[in-house]
C-alpha cells in the first residue's frame, strides 16, 4: 500500500473513531429510550467501519472494496435545520442530528474520492461515502416515521 493511501486510511480511521465517540456521547446525554437504542446501533456501525478500514490497511481485504450498493437520498438533512443537542431532545430531533452527521461524513469521503484517479484509493473512498449515505438514509427514514407517524385514517 502506498503512503498516500495509508495516510487516507489513517485519517478515515480517526474519523470513524470520532463518529463512534459522538454517537456514544449523544447516547449518554439523551434520555429517550428509542433514540438511545438507535444511537447505540449507529455507534456500532461506525465501529464496524473502523474495523473494516483497519483490516483493509493490514491487507486483509484486498479486492473487496468495489462492492457498492445503491442508496436513496431523501435530502431531509439538507433542507432541515439541525436541532440543538440537549438532554431532552425529541426522538425525531436525535435522528435529524444523526442524519446531518452522516451527510457530513458522506460529503467528506465523496470529496476525497472525487479528487482521486480511478484505482484503489478512489474505490475505498467511494465505498466509505456510500456506507455513510446508507446511515443517512436510515436516519432520515426513522426521522420521517417519527415526525410524521402513520395514522389510522391513512
Amino acid at each position: 500500500m502506498d503512503k498516500g493511501l495509508g495516510a487516507i486510511i489513517a485519517k478515515a480511521i480517526k474519523k470513524e473513531e470520532e463518529a463512534y465517540t459522538f454517537y456514544m456521547d449523544l447516547y449518554n446525554l439523551v434520555e429517550d429510550r428509542t433514540a438511545k437504542d438507535t444511537l447505540k446501533f449507529v455507534a456500532q456501525e461506525e465501529k464496524k467501519h473502523k474495523e473494516f478500514l483497519v483490516k483493509y490497511r493490514e491487507g486483509g481485504l484486498v479486492g473487496s472494496v468495489s462492492k457498492v450498493t445503491e442508496t436513496q437520498n431523501y435530502k431531509i438533512a439538507e433542507h432541515m435545520d439541525k436541532p440543538d443537542i440537549k438532554k431532552d431532545m425529541k426522538t425525531q430531533d436525535v435522528y435529524l442530528v444523526a442524519a446531518a452527521r452522516e451527510l457530513n461524513a458522506h460529503n467528506y469521503y465523496k470529496s476525497l474520492a472525487d479528487i482521486h484517479p480511478a484505482g484503489e484509493a478512489k474505490d475505498l473512498l467511494t465505498k466509505m461515502a456510500n456506507e455513510e449515505m446508507k446511515h443517512k438514509e436510515k436516519m432520515e427514514y426513522l426521522y420521517t416515521n417519527t415526525a410524521f407517524p402513520q395514522t389510522a385514517g391513512g
